[in-house]
């Protein structure tokens, strides 16, 4: 039975793409079927939350994702205490920390899977175990501002189990820079 629906998904594609090559709702609704036939067929898409909408040009072709859907079924929900913090004035060189914390006030446990700061400078530490319904966590940021003077500002992108699956927080600080030597060092 799999390989009729395959079959008959064939024709239809190829006919579709013969008629319309250059229309996006066509395209669109056969990727849609594409991954609704994988679904069947018990295979994963590459991404199964991003779906692939193709535009076509005169001469090119790109695909864009769309905006993840929301999954069904009960879900953790990530909530910050606070997602922005400001370190003030600091010293060239000197290393500052900030712990984000959280709760997951959702219906499911929360797992965070990654916090990926925007620069090597940062270094992210957070919960690895799962935080129960009702249960608290936190994201730790370690700023280094050894050769960053001026004014900073950096995010940590944390991607967990939640809708939508990343929150971005976000930290600044104005750094002043060291004090130039003058003269010979004695």
């Amino acid at each position: 039975m799999n390989m009729n629906i395959g079959r008959a998904f064939m024709i239809v594609a190829a006919l579709a793409l013969a008629v319309s090559c250059r229309d996006r709702d066509t395209e669109k609704r056969i990727a849609d079927l594409e991954s609704q036939i994988a679904e069947l067929k018990g295979q994963k898409t590459a991404n199964p939350t991003v779906t692939p909408e193709v535009v076509a040009g005169p001469e090119t072709q790109t695909v864009k994702p769309v905006a993840e859907a929301k999954p069904a079924g009960p879900l953790p929900v990530i909530q910050f205490a606070t997602v922005e913090h400001d370190f003030g004035t600091i010293n060239e060189g000197q290393v500052v920390e900030y712990t984000y914390t959280f709760k997951n006030t959702g219906e499911a446990p929360m797992i965070i899977q990654d916090a990926k700061p925007s620069c090597g400078c940062t270094v992210p530490n957070w919960t690895k175990d799962p935080i129960p319904v009702g249960g608290s966590g936190y994201v730790k940021a370690k700023f280094d501002s050894n050769g960053k003077p001026g004014i900073q500002n950096k995010v940590i992108t944390v991607t967990a189990n939640t809708y939508p699956k990343q929150t971005v927080l976000r930290f600044k600080a104005m750094v002043t820079p060291k004090a130039e030597a003058e003269g010979p060092v004695k």
